[in-house]
């Protein structure tokens, strides 16, 4: 299988920056996978052409110079000293960020492209500084705070990557039942410490966001590939802070619940009396509107047993997902 860019340029950075010596072209063609597989010296060539072009427009200090003072020939390098970071200080959103690239770092594909090139590099007599390079050959240990996401990750990103429509199963909330959604994904990102899906509800004929860790692992693509792009106007950060940030005003909702129903929405109830609604017995509920998104799609997942009130805006959220999910316009 032919080895991608992004794994073909990972070995070479891995590589560069793992020696204190200057690595001859023949040698990055020999040891690096995906250099190896070019069928002729021109072909190697202009890919590694281009492959350094990259690195340098991506602020990589690629530098060149003699193997040794006994042998003129080119080399190339990475300088140790420009490529490292100051001391940074992550907020707890970037730290988060930082997680999902360290855990799709801890990919089997990456772990495997990683060790292979390190061993191919010792095994051709490349002195290596992997601990002074600042370069870890990764475990697989899972990250604490991507546990619940890490294959559902793993399958939205080529999707999304592809411009696949997707098939999963999602819950609203831990206590809610999984719902089949038919999605077109616009992207993942990180919205205070937790990793969420951003993408058109082919459902309910509208933007949604999917919290990862209430997405089962089973991920499906749907129809062809290059079918889904994402709007250039949308903002999908925007989109996320307005279905999951909570309410600063401390807004309360009425809900009805029926009877024997509702059990979580009830656990969260600040007050409740009995009413009647449509014939059927049970308790109108207050609680806090909170994370708006997850209200409205916890209602509406009781179906006839929950009736959004108050505020207006909520209860016509609700009816919305209620049409979208009978299929009426």
């Amino acid at each position: 299988m032919a080895v991608s860019k992004v794994e073909r340029l990972l070995s070479l950075v891995i590589a560069l920056l793992s020696t204190e010596r200057f690595l001859t072209a023949d040698k990055i063609r020999r040891t690096i996978k995906g250099y190896n597989e070019s069928p002729t010296d021109e072909a190697f060539s202009r890919m590694f052409e281009r492959d350094k072009n990259e690195l340098r427009d991506l602020g990589i200090p690629l530098e060149t110079g003699r193997v040794s003072r006994l042998d003129p020939t080119e080399g190339y390098r990475i300088n140790r000293d420009d490529y490292a970071l100051p001391p940074v200080q992550l907020g707890a959103d970037e730290a988060a960020a930082v997680a999902v690239a360290t855990q799709l770092w801890q990919s089997p594909e990456l772990v495997t492209a990683t060790q292979g090139a390190l061993l191919k590099l010792r095994a051709a007599g490349v002195e290596l500084d992997v601990d002074g390079a600042g370069v870890a050959i990764p475990s697989t240990a899972t990250l604490p705070g991507l546990r619940d996401s890490e294959d559902v990750l793993h399958s939205l990103l080529p999707a999304i990557d592809s411009g696949h429509a997707v098939q999963f199963d999602h819950r609203p909330s831990r206590n809610a039942e999984y719902v089949t959604r038919n999605v077109e994904p616009w992207g993942v990102l990180t919205y205070r410490g937790r990793l969420y899906l951003v993408g058109h509800d082919r459902d309910r004929d509208a933007p949604r966001t999917f919290r990862l860790s209430r997405i089962d692992a089973s991920v499906r693509t749907v129809g062809p590939a290059g079918a889904v792009r994402k709007p250039e106007d949308v903002d999908l950060r925007e989109i996320v802070r307005r279905a999951v940030a909570a309410n600063p005003t401390g807004e309360l909702a009425k809900v009805w619940i029926a009877d024997g129903r509702g059990a979580a929405l009830r656990r969260e109830a600040k007050t409740a009396v009995p009413r009647t609604l449509g014939g059927r017995s049970g308790e109108e509920i207050t609680v806090d509107i909170g994370m708006w998104d997850r209200l409205a799609r916890e209602i509406a997942s009781f179906g006839a047993d929950a009736v959004a009130l108050e505020p207006q805006s909520l209860r016509d959220d609700v009816v919305a997902r209620l049409r979208a999910q009978a299929g009426v316009a």
